[in-house]
């Protein structure tokens, strides 16, 4: 009888970790050097949280300063070779000289997501190298 109070406790204990570590998979933080355009929305310089959902590598991301959602916008998740060397924004210069988020990566993992319309151009790009 302890036997099994013992393996239900820890198979608990498991499904509770496993749960915890998928969910935090789906977060991370984006700090802004200077002020970028996400979605059409001027975000000024600062820390973000970031926070996304989705089946598969097409997901909704969420920017959130504090509690508040100050931007969504269609993202994919995209597989690296290696894991990133550190945090990064990647980002582009618009026509009127605006600067665009386009990615992001996250030190330590073997993904980044790829922004806006570069979430689209990323399948695309792929099969031309």
């Amino acid at each position: 009888m302890k036997v099994s109070k013992i393996s239900k406790g820890l198979l608990l204990g498991l499904t509770l970790l496993l749960a915890t570590s998928v969910f935090a998979a789906n977060k991370g933080q984006l700090q802004l050097n200077d002020p970028l355009t996400i979605n059409g929305k001027q975000l000024a310089a600062g820390e973000y949280r970031l926070q996304w959902e989705g089946a598969g590598s097409s997901v909704e991301l969420s920017i959130l300063r504090g509690k508040t959602v100050v931007a969504s916008v269609p993202a994919r998740l995209v597989d690296l070779d290696r894991p990133a060397q550190a945090d990064l924004t990647i980002v582009r210069m618009n026509a009127d000289g605006s600067k665009a988020l386009s990615e992001i990566r996250f030190g330590g993992k073997k993904y980044s997501l790829a922004i806006g319309n570069e979430s689209a151009k990323v399948d695309s790009t792929d099969g031309n190298k």
